[in-house]
C-alpha cells in the first residue's frame, strides 16, 4: 500500500466504480482506498513461480488458482483487496454480478515487499484469518529462500511452518501439491 485517495471515506459502491476505472489496483480498507505498490522483478519472478507450479500441479483438478488481479472480498472486515495468488476449492463465489472479485480462497499466497511485509504478517493474515474457507497462508520473501506456510488446525489454531533452504519443500494440506524451494525461486537466485 502506498497511497490514500484524497477522500476520507467512500462507500463500497464508490470503491468499486473508481476500482473498475483504474489503472492501477487499490485496496479497500472499511471506507478508505490504498493505492498498491507495485513489484520488482524478483516479487514477479517469485509470483509467477508459485502460479505455474500450481496450476501444473492442480491441471484437470477442480481447484482453479488465479494470479493478482483477481479481488478477494473479506464481508466480515469490509475489505477489498488483492493477493498475489488464490486457490478455491472447485467454484468460485463470488461477490456481486460480475466475475472480479471472490470471496472463497482455500489457500491465498503473498510474496512480501518491503512496503506490505509487517502489513502481510500481521494484519492482513488477521483479516484472512476471518473467511471461513480459508485453510492456508502462505507467505514467500522473494529477497533470500524464506517460506512460512500457515495452515488452520481447527476454526481457531494455526500452525506454521517455516522453510529456508533451497532444497526444502512445500507441501500444501488441502490441495495435492508439492513444490520445492527451488522453483518457487527459479530465475531468482
Amino acid at each position: 500500500m502506498v497511497a490514500q485517495l484524497t477522500k476520507q471515506q467512500y462507500t463500497i459502491d464508490e470503491y468499486l466504480e473508481l476500482e473498475s476505472q483504474a489503472e492501477v489496483r487499490h485496496e479497500y480498507i472499511d471506507g478508505e482506498i490504498l493505492e498498491m505498490a507495485g513489484g520488482t522483478t524478483n516479487h514477479n519472478l517469485v509470483t509467477g513461480n508459485i502460479y505455474i507450479a500450481l496450476r501444473l500441479a492442480l491441471k484437470g483438478k477442480n481447484y482453479p488458482v488465479f494470479i493478482e488481479n483477481v479481488r478477494l472480498w473479506i464481508a466480515q472486515e469490509n475489505i477489498f483487496t488483492y493477493p498475489d495468488v488464490m486457490v478455491i476449492a472447485q467454484n468460485p463465489e463470488y461477490h456481486g454480478e460480475n466475475k472480479t472479485t471472490v470471496t472463497n480462497p482455500i489457500i491465498i499466497i503473498e510474496v512480501l515487499s518491503n512496503s506490505t511485509r509487517d502489513y502481510d504478517l500481521g494484519r492482513k493474515f488477521e483479516y484472512y484469518r476471518s473467511l471461513d474457507s480459508l485453510q492456508e497462508y502462505i507467505l514467500i520473501d522473494p529477497e533470500k529462500p524464506l517460506v512460512m506456510s500457515y495452515h488452520r488446525n481447527n476454526t481457531q489454531q494455526w500452525s506454521l511452518n517455516i522453510f529456508e533452504n533451497i532444497n526444502d519443500k512445500l507441501t500444501l494440506n488441502s490441495v495435492p501439491v508439492e513444490v520445492t524451494l527451488q522453483e518457487i525461486y527459479e530465475g531468482v537466485f
